[in-house]
């Protein structure tokens, strides 16, 4: 697992000695991101469920200006913080220890906003349908924002989009699928 481009570019990450944290595959990281495209310049990402901080600090390695971090496992965010101090982007970066659903209702009375919300749970435990729930009551997802979710092929979340949010793509890679959401106007 490695840093695709940008300032931490071929940066091989620290990965998990086990099989509870499932990291997003290189070809499918990159396809997510050639998606994305400039939208990751200046935003402020939420990178829920983040396992080894795969996903933020690639974001962060290509402009963005601030990371949150959520996990819930210490395993976990010892391997993000450790992946953060490697790519020496402590100044940027923030790692919170919680639920994700807690956490977006926290996030949410501090006050954060973020450009790009990376949802990427363990596959089949309706965890993205939760969390798109918990968006609708603390919207965190700042205007033009979207929402990225990693899901399983066997996990359709289709009709678990909320009113006020839009699915405008869904990509497939095998059993991954990555499902993008944005408010809808």
């Amino acid at each position: 697992m490695r840093i695709i481009t940008g300032k931490a570019r071929g940066l091989h990450l620290n990965v998990p000695k086990n099989y509870d944290v499932r990291p997003t595959a290189d070809r499918v990281k990159e396809s997510l991101f050639n998606i994305i495209g400039s939208k990751v310049v200046d935003a402020a990402v939420l990178d829920l469920f983040a396992g080894s901080g795969n996903l933020g600090l690639e974001s962060w390695s290509r402009g963005a200006r601030f990371v949150q971090f959520v996990d819930n496992s210490r395993m976990s965010l010892q391997l993000t913080d450790s992946n953060i101090r490697k790519c020496r982007a402590e100044a940027d970066c923030k790692v919170l220890k919680h639920d994700a659903e807690a956490a977006v209702d926290l996030l949410f009375k501090k006050g954060q906003r973020f450009d790009l919300i990376f949802v990427d749970p363990p596959y089949n435990k309706g965890l993205v349908q939760k969390i798109l729930a918990k968006l609708v009551k603390n919207p965190l997802l700042a205007e033009n924002g979207w929402l990225v979710a990693e899901h399983s092929a066997h996990d359709d979340i289709t009709g678990s989009v909320p009113e006020g949010y839009e699915l405008f793509r869904n990509q497939q890679y095998g059993e991954t699928v990555l499902s993008f959401i944005k408010k809808a106007f």
